[in-house]
Formats: structure tokens, C-alpha cells, sequence
């Protein structure tokens, strides 16, 4: 930390998508500062691991749902795999920049989990980006980072990627 200067603690959201590692990065080429603490945050969202393999999952009490409890299992299993890998590239990251902080992985709805990991870890702020979905999705699906705008307890930034900037 530089002497005399206060830390900032600085959460951004990290899903592995390019959007986040845009936020990443605008992060540190624009407001980047010495004595920031950075905290890399990803919540992994299991249910979409069944979902985007394609599974229809019998109701219970079904003569499949034994063997669909075993895919599932090493579906999820598979995931925690990659879930851990993109943790420690993240860790990489925060060295490769020589930057104090860490990182954390906490299951939930995204949205809630960014705002209450923000508020648990005394953040200042939150970076995060955003996938650029047009209005009439976003108002039918919401956004994350429309949800940690309107309920976050510190500023947000929403760095929004230069591919979807033309859309708004």
C-alpha cells in the first residue's frame, strides 16, 4: 500500500467471458491506482451446466432419473474441474499485474452474490461488464449488471464492451 494512502477495494465480477476480461482490463488501463486491493469474483451457475448440455430430466420417481443423477453428477463434476481451473487463471492474472488482492468463488444468483460479496468485503466499488443484450431481452430477462446497478451499496462501473456500444 503507498504511504498515507488509503486502500480501495475494488470487486469485479469474472464470468470468463470476454465481456468481464474487457472490464478487467478497462479497469486497469483507466482507473487502475497503486493501492488498490482488487477482488476477482466469479459465481459459477450450475443449473446452466445441465441446461446447456441439453438434459431433459425426467420427473422424480422416473425408472431414469438414477441414471440422470449419475450424468449429472459427472456433468457437475466436470464443471467444479473447470470451475477451478478459471479460479487459478484468475490468480494468475492478479499476478501477472502485481496487484494485492484475491480471488473468490461463491454459487448463487449472480446479481445478489456480487452485491453482497461487495458489501462483505467493504468494496468501494464494483466492475463489471455487460453482454450488450438489446432492450426488449433486457427488459423480459433483466441484466446483472442492471441488478447490481439498482442494488449495489457503492458505485458501479459497467464497462461496456466496444463490440455492443453502438447498440444503445
Amino acid at each position: 500500500m503507498a504511504e498515507g494512502k488509503p486502500e480501495r477495494v475494488v470487486l469485479i465480477a469474472m464470468d470468463g467471458s470476454e465481456y468481464s476480461d474487457y472490464a478487467f482490463e478497462w479497469y486497469w488501463g483507466n482507473i487502475h491506482k497503486d493501492n488498490d486491493r482488487v477482488i476477482l469474483l466469479h459465481v459459477p451457475e450450475y443449473h446452466t451446466v445441465v441446461q446447456s448440455r441439453g438434459m431433459n430430466i425426467p420427473p422424480f420417481g422416473s425408472a431414469m432419473v438414477m441414471a440422470d443423477v449419475t450424468v449429472i453428477t459427472e456433468m457437475l463434476e466436470e464443471e467444479e474441474k473447470r470451475v477451478k481451473k478459471f479460479l487459478e487463471s484468475l490468480g494468475q492474472k492478479l499476478k501477472d499485474k502485481k496487484v494485492g488482492g484475491k480471488v473468490k468463488s461463491v454459487g448463487g444468483n449472480p446479481g445478489e452474490v456480487i452485491c453482497k460479496v461487495a458489501t462483505d468485503e467493504h468494496a468501494n466499488m464494483i466492475v463489471t461488464g455487460t453482454r450488450g443484450m438489446g432492450k426488449i431481452r433486457r427488459t423480459f430477462l433483466g441484466s446483472i449488471s442492471d441488478y447490481i446497478i439498482h442494488h449495489a451499496h457503492v458505485p458501479v462501473l459497467v464497462a461496456r464492451h466496444k463490440d455492443h456500444q453502438e447498440q444503445h
